[in-house]
Parts: structure tokens; sequence; C-alpha cells
């Protein structure tokens, strides 16, 4: 078992290093790490900034995302939902505090380098999304994706680039980041009550599959209820820990900065750890450009592709600047080690219940059982998705569920190893994986960005001449791809659509 481990812990090693740097000893020389930040500022200058300059604008689309175009549909905030329950997980608690330790306070800023480009990448990605989404298998759904939007907007000569896409993603979010969260549950519950990680992951897998197989409406609505409501608490919690140290805020900030230009010794060492860690852990943490939550984002059903931009858009920012940046606060001003003997959730529980007392340590448990579970259901449809596009048969299903469950059991099984060498090869496998499917996905977006700047413009051209709520119309553009019965346009606004 050892030996296997060992060789599968050296071919994820180069896969690392291929996609996340290191290649000839040099940090940076990793597609992803030389391509994330560049393209998600080539989308900034694309849509003129609009993550700064239409803030205000992506708040009121939010405030109108709770309503449903039909019935028997998804509601922009249940697709909002579902992503920003794949987002906010793992990353956000056990993630952050990975970041730090291995790549010191400084990791920190590059994680909000991440969210603040990302947001712009996330808008167009999830831009696509919609625009090339097709009709579900039942009445009101929709799929689509960066399997779905490679096929059709760059036609069949990338059909390969949209399989390997695929393929990877089932990887990565069917399996590896499922084992990632149902680890960090089962050694958080472990650590507060001292359960047996392997009795917490049969539970996990046993609860998991009862909403997952209710397909994406039961995981809307189950989403739609429980992420709000973690979230705000965990915010409020991180707010009254930063309150009580109000005193040692600007140390904190100036400790996150100085150590992300390398001014001070990073807790890793080298300055390139410190950038690498932070945009390996903000793009685990709000997939920004990995080509997620597209998945998800084309099940909303909504008048004009780019309002679902403009929703997902917003899922980054809560999941990072927010969640990611209340975690930070509860390690950094906290007196906990940070390169001692504890990681992962561990060390953020400790940080906790070093400040508010030993109710903290349970707290992280059950803020992670909630955070890691909905991630967990809400990666589970995202696999689905792709594999619905791959081949459409029940068989493939049953197989994938079957796997899903198999993997759920496998972080469960890492965390009652206690083996640290387990642990990190588990997380060097979802970072693996997700390299290479952010580095398809990019490339995909990166091809299409043409595609989904004419779009924008449309909704702002109608924007402009007063329409509240843009409508789009296929018939009024030539794109190539589009599914006119899903975008054959709504009513018609007199004198607007013709």
């Amino acid at each position: 078992m050892q030996g296997f481990l060992d060789g599968l812990g050296a071919l994820v090693g180069w896969g690392n290093s291929l996609t996340w740097g290191g290649l000839g000893g040099i940090w940076w020389l990793g597609i992803l790490i030389a391509a994330l930040l560049p393209a998600g500022l080539y989308f900034t200058v694309r849509t003129r900034f609009v993550q700064f300059r239409a803030f205000g604008h992506m708040l009121r689309v939010m405030g109108h995302s709770f309503r449903k175009e039909h019935d028997d549909s998804v509601s922009s905030f249940q697709a909002f939902a579902t992503s920003a329950a794949a987002r906010v997980g793992t990353g956000n608690i056990a993630g952050v505090a990975v970041a730090i330790t291995a790549g010191g306070p400084g990791a920190i800023f590059w994680m909000w380098v991440v969210a603040m480009l990302g947001m712009a990448t996330s808008f167009i990605e999830n831009t696509l999304a919609q625009l090339f989404k097709e009709q579900g298998e039942t009445h009101g759904t929709f799929r689509g994706g960066p399997a779905y939007y490679i096929d059709k907007g760059l036609g069949r000569h990338w059909k390969w680039l949209s399989i390997v896409f695929s393929v990877f993603l089932i990887i990565c979010f069917g399996f590896f980041f499922n084992a990632v969260q149902a680890n960090a549950m089962s050694e958080a519950i472990h650590a507060a009550w001292g359960i047996n990680p392997l009795l917490v992951g049969v539970v996990i897998a046993i609860l998991a599959s009862l909403i997952v197989f209710g397909g994406i409406k039961s995981i809307g609505k189950f989403a739609g209820v429980v992420v709000p409501v973690m979230a705000l608490i965990y915010i409020g919690i991180a707010i009254v820990v930063i309150v009580s140290n109000i005193s040692r805020v600007p140390e904190i900030f100036s400790l996150i900065f100085s150590n992300a230009f390398g001014m001070q010794e990073a807790g890793a060492g080298a300055f390139g750890a410190v950038v690498a860690n932070g945009i390996k852990r903000g793009l685990f943490s709000n997939e920004a450009g990995m080509g997620s939550s597209p998945n998800v984002g084309a099940a909303a059903d909504v008048k004009h592709p780019v309002v679902q931009g403009y929703v997902q858009m917003a899922s980054v920012f809560l999941d990072t600047m927010m969640i990611c940046s209340a975690t930070a606060s509860i390690i950094l001003l906290s007196n906990v080690e940070l390169g001692g003997m504890v990681e992962g959730v561990t060390l953020t529980q400790a940080a906790l219940a070093s400040e508010v007392g030993a109710w903290g340590n349970s707290f992280i448990a059950l803020a992670l059982i909630f955070f890691a579970f909905t991630s967990i259901i809400a990666n589970y449809y995202y696999a689905e998705t792709n594999i619905f596009y791959l081949w459409h048969t029940r068989l493939s299903i049953f197989c994938y569920r079957f796997l899903y469950i198999v993997f759920i059991l496998f972080g469960a099984w890492v965390a009652w190893s206690g083996s640290s060498d387990n642990f990190q090869l588990l997380w060097n496998m979802a970072d693996m994986s997700m390299g290479f499917m952010a580095t398809a996905n990019l490339l995909a977006i990166l091809l299409l960005s043409g595609v989904a700047i004419k779009v924008f413009a449309d909704y702002e051209s109608q924007r402009d001449r007063g329409i509240k709520e843009p409508v789009f119309d296929a018939r009024k553009h030539n794109i190539p791809g589009v599914e006119m019965d899903v975008w054959g346009g709504g009513p018609h606004i007199p004198g607007e659509h013709k």
C-alpha cells in the first residue's frame, strides 16, 4: 500500500509542477502561476473593470435574483447559492490555514488578488455558460458549462478540449474535492468531540446521497437556505474576534503586505512559496476561472446571460474577500504558533479557541459541517453535468454515484490514518486535478472572450437605453452554437427588439 501511495505521490507531484510551477526548480514555471493572474487582468480590462465600476449594479442584480422566471425552473439565487455552497467549504477554513502555514501570512494578499481579478474571470465564464446552455432532461431545467461552451462555441475541432475538461472536472469535483471536504469534516469532528473519522465518513455519505439524488432543484433549495445562514454566522464570529483585537488589526495588515512582497521571511521561506500558495489556495477557494461554477450558473433561468455573470461574480467576492478574510483574521489575531505541528482545520480551531474559549473548537467543527457538506452536494452536481455531457446513460450515472461515495469514505480514511503524508497527498491530488481542469477552461474562455464581450455590450446597450431588465434575443446576433429555443427572446419591447 505504501509503495502505491509513494508512486502516486511522485506522479501527482509532477502534475503539480506542470500546472502550478516548480519545473526545473523555477517556482513560477507552471501554466497557472504564469497565466491565471494575467488572464484575470485581461478580462478585467476587456470588461472595463466590471468588478469595480459595476459593483453597485451587481448588488442590485443580486437583489432581484430570488425571483424565478418560471415556476418549475431554478432561480438565479438558487444557482448562486449552489455555486457558493461549492466555493464556501474547506477552502475557507482549512484552505486558508494551509495557505498561511505553507506560504506565510503574505499568501492571504495573493488570495485577495486572485479573487479581485477572478471576479472578472468568473463574470466571463458564467456569461458564456448561460449563452451556450441547452434544455435539460426535465421541463424547466437547463444544462451547460465549459464542456458545452467549448463544444458549441469553438466548434467540432475543439471537441477534444471539452472532453479533456469534462474528465478532469469529474476527477476533481466528483472525487478528489469531495475527499478533501470529507477529510476536513472528519478531522474537525474528531478534534471537537472524539468521534471516529470513519463513522463520520459513513454518515456524510448517507446524508449526501439522500440530497443529491433529488437533482439540481433539491440541491438548489437546500443550498439556498443553508449557505446564507452559515456564512452570516461565521462572519459575525470573525467580527467579534476582530473587534476584541481592534488595536492589533493594523499590525496584521502590515504583516500580510510585508510578507506578500518578501519584505520579511515568509513562513515557508521564499517569495515564490508565498505567491504560489496564495494563488493555489485562492483558486481552490473561489474557483474563479476553474470552470466549476459555470456548470450550475447555466442552470439558472434568467432573461439575459450577463445576469448570471453578475450573480456568480458576487459569489467570488463573498467567498474570498469576506469569508476567507474572516478565517485569516481569526488565525492571525490569535497566539497560535503558525510553524507548529497543528495544520489545516485544526489550526483554525485552535486559533478560535484561543480567542473565545473552548467552545470555539466546537463552533469551527459545526461551521465546517455545513460548509463542507454543502460543498460535497454541489460538487456532485458539477460532476454529474459532465457525466451527462459525455455519456447520457443511466449506467454512467450509477458508476459515478458509487465512486462518489467511495471517495467520501477515502477522505475520512485519511483523517482516521492520522498521517500527515496522506493529508498532504490528498491536497496535492486536489491541486493537480484542479490545475489541469483550470488550464483547459482558461484556454477556452480566452478564445471565446470576444463572444462574451459582445453579449456584455448588448446588455449594457439595453441598460443605456433605459431598459431596467435587459432581455437577450439570439436572433439579433450571429453567434454559432446558441440554442434558439433557449434564447429566442422574451416578450418584445416596442422599438427595442425587432
